[in-house]
């Protein structure tokens, strides 16, 4: 498939009403950023090339953080929460007219989608850059939306609203998604295939999304399985103009949050495309929409071809707008400032092309391996090559709180061709360091190269009907040999440098020299068992496979591992260059306790030697689940005296605003529960005391 420069939509605008003022100019000379991370520093850098000053928000935590530094000047806001800071707004108004600021810009997430903050801004005197708020109110309400798109002749398919009594409505056919009604980014969705689970479905998610949002209202809609999440990305101004600059399919999600996205879609028809575009516009002109948004829709199979269904408005910057940046040459924020200060649109729908491909991925703090456990810590290197575009919030030094969501970066690589984009982006991902956090680079770079992926087949299922690509093997023969081997010597050279009696002399020089030095590291999935000799400062011998064992008679076993001259060409605490049979390998290393971190332009492996000799361990009484990160308890399932079974609910820990279920492992009786809601827990707590059962 070829991008298509043919994008729908005859008219761009929309009357004014009859009688309407003319639009006055009200240039923004500086402005307040409402946000955090990567978003604050991507809003800065398109302001400062339009000359304006900039105003950066902060909490505690982010003091010294990378989007403070990438504004003039910034104003703290207390707490260490969202809740005691970002999401403040009178305190982030406040700070804009102290700071002359003339405007104000909310990102994405916080307040971007909070009519009553942007109608404040407003109160305050000040330019609300986003849509109106009456704008927010009717289509931040998904239930509202869905009403005025069917009124605009938007394709969507029933709902099922839920009272402030909760009650379980009749007739949901399976599977079904129950959805919070106000916010997004996945919080507040669960996707339901029994009807015995709707109940527990729709409080889990009315819960969550009254923590995300301040608004626990939900409602239910058919979930399509193996649809497409296409969306489109629509610009309005103040003087009646509405355009669309194509679409964007971001179907490869987990927990409902997308993983990666592109533009254009390459797994919808040119009829479908034209569909979800003229669609999106209908909308917008309905509404008379004002500023940047996205109209999303999923996009099934049927006997007749591909069915759409909207989903919903985003009334706001989209986390994935870069790709649509790409693939346009329009910067979105400031088509959004010069909108928000009273200036007409420069381009018509006709101005609108689409060129080559795009694709981003999302780098979290997450182990996908874990079932997306998210990961906790300092920065300790972040670089990721310079050959794509990295949209960052994050340097060496910074802290990944539980307080915040876990993106750590943006990566978008564009190319002529799809497949060409998902290479750079791939060898990209390969080469960069980012060490301190579990992330999940390699599930992105096994993803980016794995078949279905290249041939567009990509629903909503993909990672479900793709767990492989979530415990990657990464390198494979030599290229892992030389991850291995510099594991080993980087461990070898920090032993050294640690002795300080013995530091001068070569590694094992007490060792007998019929035997070297012996150590049994492991990947998490195979155990490899290393035996090598320091011949001198820059070579050694190795062996690796199972060494000889003696048998019954005495005698030993065939000795049948592999032989290897190595050279240790260059060494530093963070880099082995390692010879591995006459091969060179620069291999990162980064030590962690009793991990080491490597990565080459192959990939990374993360390994960790065994100890020599494990002390048995002893049966607890009273053991039980322990936290697996920081964060905060929201609910508690079970009390003193309870008899629980396996897969039970325990615990529901808050973190990274995602919720985690805390569970039994076997059936056990609860001896003492050891938190409350809203109890702060910190990680290898002990949640609750269980008691086996005999």
């Amino acid at each position: 498939m070829t991008a298509s420069n043919d994008l729908t939509g005859s008219s761009d605008q929309w009357a004014p009403p009859e009688g309407s003022q003319p639009v006055p100019l009200r240039p923004i000379n500086k402005l307040l950023i409402a946000n955090r991370g990567e978003i604050a520093v991507r809003i800065a850098r398109t302001a400062h090339r339009l000359g304006m000053g900039t105003v950066g928000v902060y909490s505690e935590p982010d003091a010294n953080a990378l989007h403070v530094d990438s504004v003039d000047i910034a104003v703290a806001l207390g707490g260490e929460t969202a809740a005691e800071s970002y999401l403040r707004g009178d305190a982030i108004i406040a700070a804009a007219k102290a700071t002359g600021a003339d405007a104000i810009h909310p990102g994405y997430g916080f307040l971007a989608e909070n009519a009553a903050f942007a109608q404040a801004v407003e109160d305050a005197g000040l330019i609300w850059v986003g849509p109106t708020p009456e704008q927010i109110t009717l289509l931040g309400d998904k239930v509202a939306a869905k009403r005025a798109a069917v009124e605009a002749g938007v394709p969507t398919t029933p709902i099922w609203e839920i009272g402030d009594d909760g009650a379980v409505p009749d007739g949901v056919p399976m599977p079904a998604l129950v959805k919070a009604a106000a916010g997004g980014g996945g919080r507040g969705m669960r996707i339901v295939t029994k009807p015995e689970l709707l109940a527990e479905s729709i409080l889990s998610a009315s819960r969550e999304a009254k923590a995300a949002f301040g608004d626990g209202a939900v409602f239910i809609e058919p979930y399509i399985e193996r649809g497409r999440h296409i969306e489109v990305q629509i610009m309005g101004d103040q003087h009646g103009h509405v355009i669309h600059l194509g679409e964007r399919e971001c179907s490869i999600q987990r927990r409902n949050q997308k993983v990666i996205e592109e533009s254009p879609s390459s797994g919808i028809s040119e009829a479908t495309r034209a569909a979800v575009c003229e669609g999106a516009l209908a909308l917008a002109r309905a509404v008379r929409y004002v500023g940047a948004g996205t109209v999303e829709f999923l996009v099934g199979e049927s006997d007749d071809g591909q069915v759409i269904n909207f989903l919903e408005v985003n009334t706001r910057l989209q986390v994935e707008h870069p790709v649509t940046e790409e693939v346009t040459g329009f910067d979105l924020v400031e088509m959004q400032l010069r909108v928000a200060s009273g200036e007409p649109l420069a381009i018509s729908q006709d101005d609108v092309t689409i060129t080559g491909y795009a694709i981003e991925v999302r780098v979290v703090a997450e182990n996908p391996a874990t079932n997306w456990m998210p990961s906790t810590g300092e920065i300790t290197a972040f670089d990721v090559s310079d050959n794509v575009r990295t949209d960052t919030g994050i340097r060496a030094g910074a802290v990944i709180s539980p307080n915040y969501d876990s993106l750590l970066a943006k990566v978008i690589a564009y190319a002529p061709t799809r497949q060409d984009a998902a290479r750079s982006l791939a060898r990209a991902l390969r080469t960069s360091q980012v060490k301190g956090v579990d992330t999940n680079i390699d599930m992105l770079v096994a993803t980016l190269g794995e078949r279905d992926f290249l041939a567009a087949n990509t629903p909503t299922a993909y990672l479900g009907e793709h767990p492989d690509v979530l415990t990657p093997t990464g390198p494979v023969g030599d290229d892992r040999v030389a991850l291995l081997l510099a594991a080993v010597f980087a461990e070898e050279r920090r032993t050294r440098g640690d002795d300080k009696h013995h530091g001068f002399a070569p590694s094992g020089f007490r060792t007998l020299r019929t035997q070297g030095q012996r150590q049994t590291w492991t990947d998490g999935a195979t155990e490899h068992q290393v035996e090598f000799v320091v011949d001198s400062r820059s070579a050694a011998s190795v062996s690796i496979g199972a060494w000889p064992t003696p048998i019954d008679d005495g005698t030993l076993t065939t000795d049948e591992r592999r032989r290897i001259a190595v050279r240790l060409l260059a060494r530093t605490d963070e880099r082995e260059v390692i010879e591995v049979d006459g091969v060179r390998h620069a291999v990162d290393v980064a030590i962690e306790g009793e991990t080491v971190r490597t990565r080459s332009a192959a990939g990374s492996v993360v390994f960790s030697q065994l100890p020599r000799f494990v002390e048995h361990e002893l049966d607890i009484a009273g053991g039980g689940p322990v936290c697996p990160l920081p964060g905060t308890v929201i609910a508690v399932h079970v009390a003193v005296g309870q008899t629980v079974g396996e897969g039970d609910v325990l615990m529901v820990v808050e973190a990274m605003k995602m919720e985690h279920k805390i569970i039994a492992s076997a059936a056990a009786t609860v001896g003492e529960v050891r938190f409350a809601v809203g109890d702060r827990v910190d990680q290898g707590d002990l949640l609750v005391a269980l008691e086996p059962v005999e």
